[in-house]
């Protein structure tokens, strides 16, 4: 048995079975590749399956998971082992973000649609810096040239997408404030504009005054009182808005279409604001065809926009940039700086445009007043809030314009001189009165040193010009500004130099004008009234009596009382000769033929007096009583006393009403008369 099993062992071992004993070679290796091929499809399908499970899990992630994932790529590509190709993730966010741009647009009747959901505008900014950092990180690796162009063209997208609603929410600025603008219509609001002081343009004489309040440039104020309440006219939650895209923009690459569009709307919103002020685009030779009654009124307008931008205009756009690009100093230094130059620049020339047309005296004080609006403007340009290449352009700029007007400014005022030089008429004025020249040169001057301080600017800087262009020793200089005035009494300036000129080249005038009269009387009640004139108009104003001076103003007080004494001597010394006792007596005795020529001489010189005088002029008030005053107190109380002594010489009756004409209460009457510029009134006296 053991034996048996031995042998079947054996036989199994080396004798093959019935039909099995010569195996085909080329079956068994079928046989052996066919098993194979069962086990790599196995394989396969596992890997498929994990895939898909893998795609699915993907598919599954949501916004914050595709973000982190997308996080965790770009930490990877830190380093030295680099992906062979870019997660699903990226092709996830790609579609998330088309699919928030499309989601902002779906049932959007609207333009403006960024801003409605903070949150999905936070999820979409989120998504957006990815997407950027996609289309620049993955530029450096040829292996993800696919994934680049992909999130190059979502971003391209998105890009083109919040530049429209930038622009949009730009646009909207006016809707924003539809209550601040309706509010002017308020009768409060009404009131308070009433208020405002406006520019008007007074041509009702032939001196110009500074700008006074009415007129048609009320509309103009009450504009820039508007546009003070509602520029540049953005809600909080608006500048907000402006303030996330600009951030997302610029973070992205698209800085220069950002920027583009910011420029190009506010430049057209300020430029409508200014519009809204009157402000209308003039050309160089526009301004040399104007009359000067058109012109005027356009430098009224353009003070009046130079004085809002400096006010209102430039500070609140320079807020709103601020705070548009807040995150980016740069970038808002540079907008506004840029806007306000193309602005400035174009102000700037106009104001050149001015200073070449025709000089003549009526335009000194709308020099002035551009002088003036230029001063104040130079330091809002030149501040910080400029870059310092730009700012030392506009400055020089207006600096220049500023000093052509001042230029300008003493050049008219000094041909004031040759006015006055050149006013050598030879007919006297009637009556003695105050000549035009006088009234036109004291209101000039009047008119002119409400602007002391500026013309004390102007001349200064002028002066200073010729100064530089010739040498003068040190000491020379020095005594120069330390001279006072001939009186000591203060230093004197180049412009209050000037003015003494002036008054000096008046004075000289008027002295000659007094002797065009054949009656020395009246020549010296021509100098009084002008002289009168002239002191109470200095009197009258503070800034010229400042630069007059106290020792100038009394001097002239000295020269009227001059005048006054020369004038009652010219005129009431022969009829004071006819009342002296002296000469009536002979041989002890009055002599009644003496005495009768003396009471006719005085009756017919009185009446003369009183024919001639009283058809002059004294228009001072107080001048006109201190002559009647002091004539009265001369000849009333010589009259009597000649009258009560010598009257008894005379027989009672008609011959005494022959020779005594006048009581003394009738010769003060009649000398209250004198100087009223009344022809008739002897006549109505004799009658």
């Amino acid at each position: 048995m053991e034996k048996s099993t031995s042998n079947s062992k054996d036989g199994n071992v080396g004798t093959p079975k019935h039909g099995h004993e010569n195996p085909d070679p080329k079956s068994e290796s079928e046989s052996q590749l066919a098993g194979e091929s069962k086990t790599e499809e196995k394989d396969n399908v596992c890997n498929n399956a994990e895939e898909n499970r893998a795609a699915n899990s993907d598919s599954h992630m949501n916004h914050n998971q595709i973000l982190e994932d997308v996080d965790r790529f770009f930490q990877s590509l830190n380093h030295s082992d680099v992906p062979g190709e870019a997660p699903n993730s990226v092709e996830l966010l790609c579609k998330m973000t088309e699919s928030m741009i499309d989601k902002y647009n779906e049932g959007q009747s609207s333009l403006i649609k960024f801003g409605k959901d903070p949150e999905n505008d936070t999820s979409f900014s989120d998504a957006l810096r990815r997407v950027s950092k996609l289309s620049n990180e993955l530029g450096k690796y040829p292996v993800f040239n696919a994934s680049v162009n992909r999130a190059s063209s979502v971003l391209q997208r998105a890009m083109s997408f919040l530049e429209e609603e930038f622009r949009a929410l730009l646009e909207d600025s006016k809707n924003d404030n539809k209550d601040s603008s309706s509010s002017s219509s308020d009768p409060k609001s009404q009131d308070k504009t009433s208020k405002q002081s406006s520019f008007n343009n007074n041509n009702n004489h032939e001196y110009s005054d500074r700008c006074v309040i009415g007129g048609d440039s009320d509309q103009q104020q009450q504009s820039g009182q508007a546009s003070e309440e509602e520029f540049p006219g953005f809600s909080q939650e608006t500048v907000s808005k402006l303030n996330t895209i600009a951030n997302t923009m610029i973070s992205a690459g698209y800085d220069t279409e950002c920027c583009m569009a910011y420029s190009i709307s506010r430049r057209s919103a300020f430029k409508a604001a200014l519009e809204k002020l009157g402000y209308d685009s003039i050309s160089i030779d526009d301004v040399q065809r104007m009359q000067w009654e058109s012109l005027e009124g356009e430098i009224a307008t353009w003070i009046t926009i130079v004085r809002q931008c400096t006010a209102v205009l430039f500070p609140n756009e320079m807020k709103l940039s601020d705070s548009v690009f807040s995150d980016h100093p740069s970038i808002s230094q540079s907008l506004f700086s840029n806007m306000a130059r193309a602005f400035v620049i174009k102000l700037l020339d106009f104001a050149e445009a001015v200073v070449l047309t025709k000089r003549s005296a009526e335009k000194l004080f709308k020099f002035l007043d551009m002088y003036e609006t230029l001063r104040d403007l130079i330091p809002v340009i030149g501040g910080e809030s400029y870059p310092p290449e730009i700012s030392k352009e506009m400055t020089t700029e207006a600096t220049t314009a500023k000093s052509r007007l001042g230029e300008a400014a003493v050049s008219i005022f000094c041909d004031l001189e040759n006015s006055i030089k050149s006013d050598n008429g030879r007919t006297p004025v009637p009556s003695g009165a105050v000549h035009p020249l006088t009234r036109y040169v004291m209101n000039y001057l009047k008119y002119a040193c409400e602007y002391k301080d500026t013309l004390e600017q102007v001349f200064k800087q002028c002066h200073k010009v010729e100064d530089d262009n010739v040498d003068h020793p040190v000491e020379q200089s020095a005594h120069h500004w330390s001279q006072g005035d001939e009186t000591g009494e203060s230093q004197t300036t180049p412009f209050s130099k000037q003015l003494m000129s002036m008054m000096d080249l008046l004075d000289s005038n008027l002295e000659m004008k007094s002797k065009l009269y054949r009656d020395p009387s009246l020549s010296y009640v021509f100098l009084m009234n002008n002289g009168r004139y002239i002191v109470q108009k200095i009197k009258g104003s503070n800034e010229i009596h400042q630069l007059m001076g106290d020792t100038w103003c009394r001097k002239r007080s000295s020269d009227l009382r001059q005048y006054h004494k020369n004038y009652q001597r010219e005129t009431w010394g022969k009829v004071l000769q006819c009342l002296a006792h002296e000469g009536l007596q002979v041989n002890g005795k009055v002599s009644k033929p003496v005495l009768k020529e003396r009471f006719k001489s005085f009756n017919a010189m009185f009446d003369e007096i009183h024919k001639t005088q009283s058809t002059w002029v004294v228009s001072d008030d107080q001048l006109q009583s201190e002559l009647r005053v002091s004539i009265s107190a001369v000849m009333i109380p010589a009259y009597r006393a000649f009258l009560g002594r010598f009257k008894q010489y005379l027989d009672a009756g008609r011959q005494a009403e022959k020779y005594i004409k006048y009581q003394p209460e009738d010769i003060e009457t009649f000398i209250d008369e004198l100087f009223d510029g009344n022809a008739t009134s002897m006549a109505r006296r004799r009658t």
